[in-house]
């Protein structure tokens, strides 16, 4: 699950998320909302990013990628006994 696309996706999501929220909740002065109409760009799509990176890590935990193995071949000992 490490290597998972969604694992490395989801996780740098979430933490360009969380730093866009903290920017969102800490520097937003009156000027950056005159620039972009009276909303809080940062917060809101940091906690955008963080809804998406938690679809993500969600993703990959409820459906793992499936390995498949090869079947195990006959075993020795039976075939001893059988001929």
């Amino acid at each position: 699950m490490l290597f998972d696309i969604r694992t490395i996706v989801g996780g740098l999501l979430g933490v360009y998320g969380v730093v866009l929220v903290i920017t969102g909740l800490v520097h937003n002065t009156a000027d950056e909302e005159a620039k972009t109409g009276g909303i809080n760009v940062n917060l809101w799509a940091g906690l955008a990013m963080v809804a998406v990176a938690v679809a993500f890590l969600a993703w990959a935990r409820l459906r793992p990628v499936a390995v498949d193995r090869p079947a195990p071949g006959p075993d020795p000992e039976t075939e001893k006994h059988l001929g």
